[in-house]
């Protein structure tokens, strides 16, 4: 399977008053096409930033970061703009819908930054809903649904535009323990059967165990590449136990 996101001598430096503060500190790495990889870390570890700049919000001091072929650090602020609109999906803690649309017109919103056609996008959204079981919900307000259903409304959105990657941050720091593997049951799935590529930054280690790769960054340094697939399932029933 060839590379999606290639990662190279990643450096991100900040200067906080006299001191410089290595926020990523050479860090190397590749995601493949269709996997599911988690960026695990402590508050201030690295992990937003190094989402950030996968996702060209931020740009590094030195290093490469090469998605979908692309050499992102090079392209100016319309450039990103174009790039993330037509490759990147994301999935926020705060599910930022719209509180006057419903769940149909919060999925189709992205369709319409890009000129779809109301129909088309609509179809597009209600599709997407019926995926993440939510066919009984398209009408919906934000403020008629649960945390869960609305974080299921905002995995929706995401996955409308076929988007290469998602980029999902702390996607279930809002909700339960209970819902949030429920949500994460859920990206599991549809990742899986969309073939879509899925970068999520957390703090809780519980929830990486259900990506395919963790990534254990400590001081702006991957310290740790797990992989998870032989048995991330027997972690999780062990923690459970416990």
């Amino acid at each position: 399977m060839r590379s999606v996101i290639e990662v190279k001598n990643l450096y991100k430096l900040y200067r906080v008053g006299d001191e410089v503060v290595r926020a990523l500190d050479g860090v190397d790495f590749q995601i493949k096409k269709g996997e599911f990889c988690a960026i695990v870390g402590t508050s201030g570890s690295g992990k937003s930033t190094l989402l950030n700049m996968l996702a060209g919000l931020e740009h590094p001091t030195k290093g490469e970061i090469i998605i979908s072929g692309q050499h992102i650090e090079r392209l100016n602020e319309e450039q990103l703009v174009k790039f993330r609109r037509e490759h990147v999906g994301f999935i926020f803690q705060s599910f930022h819908l719209l509180g006057t649309m419903n769940a149909v017109e919060n999925v189709a919103l992205p369709l319409s930054f890009r000129g779809v056609p109301k129909s088309v996008r609509l179809k597009k959204a209600d599709k997407m809903l019926e995926l993440v079981k939510l066919g009984k919900h398209k009408k919906h307000l934000p403020n008629q649904m649960s945390g869960g259903q609305q974080q299921r409304v905002g995995v929706a959105r995401a996955l409308v535009v076929d988007p290469d990657i998602i980029f999902a941050d702390e996607p279930t720091g809002n909700l339960d323990s209970h819902t949030s593997e429920e949500v994460m049951e859920l990206m599991q799935q549809v990742v899986r059967r969309q073939k879509m590529t899925l970068v999520m930054v957390t703090h809780d280690a519980h929830l990486a165990t259900y990506a395919d790769r963790v990534f254990h960054i400590i001081d702006g340094k991957i310290v740790k590449i797990e992989d998870n697939r032989k048995n991330g399932n027997e972690k999780r029933e062990e923690e459970k136990d416990d």
